[in-house]
């Protein structure tokens, strides 16, 4: 899976999770919440000492950003 359709999918996820006054907000708080899930999995494999996947996922954030 590409980089974006992931980015596409995290956020999609939090979108139907998410609650807020506006549909903007809805937006914005999927869009944080897929961020804050990203940068959970980037840490682990610096953590465990695998940063190979560092690179995808960070793709990924910088696609959650263009939603």
């Amino acid at each position: 899976m590409s980089p974006k359709e992931k980015a596409k999918e995290l956020y999609d996820k939090y979108f139907e999770l998410v609650e807020a006054q506006t549909a903007e907000q809805q937006e914005d708080n999927a869009r944080k919440s897929a961020l804050i899930a990203v940068d959970e999995i980037i840490k682990l494999p610096i953590a465990i000492g695998i940063s190979d996947l560092i690179d995808y996922w960070e793709n990924v954030k910088q696609e959650i950003r263009y939603l």
